[in-house]
């Protein structure tokens, strides 16, 4: 096996980072072999038979064109969950993970219903239900393909999520006295200048339309959801967003456009402002 090791290595140091060279040699060992990091150390100079070590290699040539190891692997972990991913969602990432985090803390005891907009893989509403004691809890997106992936993640995790298809555009079917004590979106916010700086497992794989905005419009999505928002949370209700870092003042303006207060934006661990809360007070 460490030989095998050895192998992943010197293929993917040409193209990736140190840390992430051994982050991706654990992963893909962890999965093919089904062995914990302590069982893969304890056995390290076992060989692996040839048919692990052919599927090794073609994860190895897939990861060389830049795919996404989760979207070979077709699964991911997300605050402590098992989540399937394809190509057809977001990969949920670790700022997404400290936006669930701050929710959590905030409501975990009284929270009864919550709905996240864009809910792609169904990351965001499904930690949310393992973790609080939320009763109704719901997930919207336009994708048919992303509602598959999260309706299947919301009976793998045994959660109650119930998900919907819905075009915040143009929702239908919601009755004008529908109400929520949480809304949370985290929806397209990347600007389409910004494409030539992000990296290509990225732009080549991930779904342009979960990721990108017009930059004549970055708001476009997030004044939409607020306008929803002012109407159908209950008084006292909370709306979350995650935010693209340079956007935080304009968010607290839009906010308050929309009658929202006690608006709070929260820097991520890298330091970048990534996330905002703010409280309908008044209807």
């Amino acid at each position: 096996m460490l030989k095998t090791k050895n192998t992943i290595r010197k293929k993917l140091s040409p193209l990736y980072a140190g840390e992430e060279v051994e982050s991706l040699s654990r992963i893909i060992l962890e999965h093919v072999t089904s062995l914990t990091p302590l069982q893969l150390h304890l056995n390290q100079s076992d060989p692996l038979p040839e048919p692990k070590i052919m599927q090794i290699m073609e994860i190895l040539n897939r990861l060389l064109t830049h795919e996404p190891i989760q979207y070979i692997l077709g699964e991911t972990e997300f605050y402590g969950l098992k989540f399937k991913v394809a190509p057809g969602v977001l990969i949920p990432r670790a700022e997404t993970e400290e936006l669930v985090d701050w929710i959590i803390g905030d409501q975990k005891v009284k929270c009864k219903s919550l709905l996240d907009i864009g809910t792609g893989s169904g990351c965001i509403p499904i930690a949310i239900d393992k973790h609080t004691d939320v009763e109704r809890i719901e997930g919207w997106d336009i994708s048919e393909a992303a509602l598959v992936i999260a309706r299947g993640n919301g009976q793998m995790n045994s959660s109650k999520v119930q998900f919907s298809r819905q075009d915040i555009f143009n929702p239908t079917g919601i009755a004008e006295l529908s109400k929520w004590e949480v809304i949370v979106s985290n929806p397209p916010y990347v600007l389409v200048e910004e494409a030539a700086r992000m990296q290509r497992n990225v732009i080549d794989f991930e779904p342009h339309l979960a990721l990108f905005v017009p930059d004549s419009d970055p708001l476009l999505f997030y004044r939409t959801i607020a306008q929803f928002a002012a109407a159908h949370l209950h008084l006292h209700g909370s709306l979350y967003f995650e935010i693209n870092e340079r956007m935080g003042e304009p968010m607290e303006r839009l906010l308050l456009e929309y009658g929202f207060e006690d608006i709070l934006t929260r820097k991520d661990l890298q330091g970048k402002e990534r996330m905002i809360r703010a409280r309908k007070i008044k209807n």
